[in-house]
Formats: structure tokens, C-alpha cells, sequence
């Protein structure tokens, strides 16, 4: 018996996609905030420069604000070596406390510190879409006790992002941690369209079932490791990107990209294995599910986003690293992994479908 509403589940999963827009928003701001150097606009969390609307001018701080968030970001990380140190990470603890580069704080930037500060608020906003989409999940609990579980692990996982990204700053923007914040990003989308897929199955769906080869599956579960591996290893190539920025003093765009050396040639290359893996999984999605089919429409939109992807991190390549397409391919990949996520949902529809009815 149903033990929930149209109307509820409905707005459930309305909330649910626009929550899931937000995230891909914000991945898109965090890009713009990378690709601006805006990441220490703010040198503390979760207020910027103490004041929860940031300063327009340098007269509206103290003659040493330097100093002062300094010493406020030496203290946290004081706390969170401590805390690594207890979960036995002693190594990345070590790492954190002889890392100089903390040391550095950067001077007032108006432009910066907006930036930075729009991209906490869109952060805010995403955190009150998750405790929305909580709130909406209850009535579903009776008919699938794991959606408002799942939602409420979507809840916490956004506020350990939120932790991670005060951890972030006080570290100065230390390399891997930018690193494992987006992936926890990812984390997030790929948790929400897993629960709205879910909250799916309470809808009585008039789509014909296929009997999808196993093969199909597992090739898309392979291009999906190999694209985390890659978005890991674009981590990688932006690091090293940031370091020759920094020394060159933001100049000599043209000649970043061959200071970068092995890291880049290995992430190109990859891109052709990426490339190649896809290209067999669209040969046989194409083959073995009905045109107009969410698998064979998906996988469409999963063809054009690895196109435009390897298109933009070409673009890079060739014209020296243009600042407006750093987010554009950072969001690309995101939206790969996504839409990998909801393939394997679908895909593994189908087959639990046939091995049902035979």
C-alpha cells in the first residue's frame, strides 16, 4: 500500500535535482575561485576577515591583519595536526607542521576576498538544499526506510565538506587537501543521484525494460574508475600549474604548460585511453538498448561531455592555459562522473530486471 503522496514524493525529488544543480554550480564557482587565485580571499572560516560581509577596502581592517590571521590559521592547524596525529596519519601530520608555505598570507584583494566569500555562500545554500531535501525524505521513510537515512548521510557529509574546506584555508590552500575536497564534492552528487534514483523506484515506470549485456556494465565501471583516476590526476597537473604561476609571478601564460614535464604528458595520454574506453562502451550501449531509452539517451550526453572535456583540456594546452576555461573543464569532468553514476544505476536496472524474470 502507499504509504506516501504524489505530492510528496514529487517534491521530493524536485528539491532533490535542484540540490543536485546547486552542487555543480558551486564545483563551477570552486573552479573560478582556483582558477582566480581567490582561494585565500578569505584568510579564515567560516566568516571572512571576521565580519560576515567581507571588507571592500584595506582602511576597514587592522595595520596587522596579516599577522592576526595568521596566527588564527597556525592555531587550527595546530588542533587539526593534533587530530591526525591521534588518528594515527603521522605522517601527513609531520607533513602539515613542516609545511612553510603555510607561513605565507596573502595581502588584501577586494576582488578576491568577493569571489571567495560568493563561493561560501553558495555553500550555504547548498547545505540549506540538503537539510530541505532531509525534511522531504521523511514521509518516504515508511515505503523506503533508506531514503531519509541516505539523505541524512548527505547531510553530514556536507557539513565534513564544510570542515574539510575550513581545514582548506587554515592550511594555505595545501595541495592534497584541495584534493580530497573534491572528491568528497563528488562524493556529494554521486549520493544524491543515487537517492533520487532511488526515490525513483517508487514510481511505477511504464519504460520497457532491456535485456542489457553484462559487458556493457562492466566497460562503464572500468571508464568510471579510470575518469577518478583522471580527475586525480588533473589534481596533479593544476598543482604543478600553480607552483609555476606563483614563480613567474602570474606571467608567461604561453609557457606554463612546458614547465609542467611528465604530470601533463601522462594526463594527455590518459585522456586517449579515457577516450578509447568510451568510445566501446557507446558502441555497445548503442547496439544493445532501444533508441530513446534513459540508457541510450544518457549515454549520448556521456559521449558529448567527454568530447567537450578533452576539447577544453586542449584548449588549455594550446592557448596558454586561458583563466575561463580552468572551471569549465573542471566542471566537464564533474559532470562526466555524474552522469557515469546514473548509467551504472540504470544499467544495473536492467539487468536486475532480467535476472527477475528469468
Amino acid at each position: 500500500m502507499k504509504q506516501f503522496t504524489d505530492t510528496s514524493l514529487n517534491s521530493f525529488r524536485r528539491v532533490s535535482v535542484i540540490t543536485v544543480i546547486a552542487v555543480y554550480l558551486l564545483i563551477l564557482i570552486g573552479g573560478i575561485v582556483r582558477s582566480s587565485g581567490s582561494g585565500m580571499g578569505c584568510p579564515d572560516w567560516p566568516k571572512c576577515f571576521g565580519s560576515i560581509i567581507p571588507p571592500t577596502s584595506l582602511d576597514q581592517l587592522p595595520a596587522n591583519y596579516q599577522e592576526i590571521y595568521l596566527n588564527k590559521r597556525l592555531a587550527k592547524n595546530e588542533r587539526f595536526v593534533a587530530t591526525l596525529e591521534k588518528l594515527g596519519f603521522s605522517e601527513k601530520a609531520n607533513e602539515i607542521a613542516n609545511d612553510k608555505s603555510i607561513l605565507i598570507e596573502e595581502e588584501f584583494n577586494p576582488v578576491k576576498t568577493w569571489i571567495e566569500y560568493l563561493n561560501r555562500l553558495a555553500g550555504v545554500v547548498i547545505g540549506l538544499l540538503i537539510v530541505l531535501t532531509v525534511w522531504k525524505s521523511f514521509p518516504l521513510g515508511k515505503s523506503d526506510r533508506w531514503i531519509p537515512i541516505l539523505s541524512i548521510l548527505n547531510l553530514i557529509l556536507v557539513v565534513f565538506i564544510g570542515w574539510i574546506g575550513s581545514i582548506v584555508v587554515s592550511t594555505n590552500l595545501l595541495h592534497w587537501m584541495i584534493t580530497f575536497h573534491m572528491m568528497l564534492a563528488l562524493l556529494l552528487v554521486s549520493l544524491l543521484i543515487y537517492v533520487y534514483h532511488r526515490s525513483g523506484k517508487l514510481i511505477k515506470s511504464k519504460e520497457v525494460k532491456m535485456d542489457v549485456p553484462r559487458k556493457i556494465e562492466m566497460v562503464l565501471v572500468i571508464g568510471t574508475i579510470l575518469m577518478l583516476v583522471q580527475i586525480v590526476l588533473g589534481t596533479q597537473v593544476r598543482e604543478q600549474i600553480d607552483l609555476i604561476s606563483s614563480s613567474l609571478g602570474n606571467m608567461l601564460r604561453d609557457e606554463w604548460i612546458g614547465r609542467i614535464g611528465l604530470d601533463f604528458l601522462i594526463h594527455r595520454s590518459f585522456s586517449l585511453v579515457l577516450l578509447g574506453i568510451h568510445v566501446l562502451y557507446f558502441f555497445w550501449a548503442y547496439k544493445y538498448t532501444l533508441r530513446r531509452s534513459q540508457v541510450n539517451l544518457w549515454s549520448q550526453v556521456l559521449m558529448i561531455l567527454i568530447i567537450l572535456e578533452i576539447a577544453t583540456g586542449m584548449g588549455m594546452a594550446y592557448f596558454g592555459i586561458p583563466a575561463f576555461l580552468q572551471p569549465i573543464h573542471l566542471l566537464f569532468g564533474s559532470l562526466i562522473i555524474g552522469v557515469q553514476v546514473i548509467l551504472l544505476l540504470e544499467i544495473r536496472d536492467n539487468i536486475q530486471f532480467r535476472l527477475n524474470t528469468n
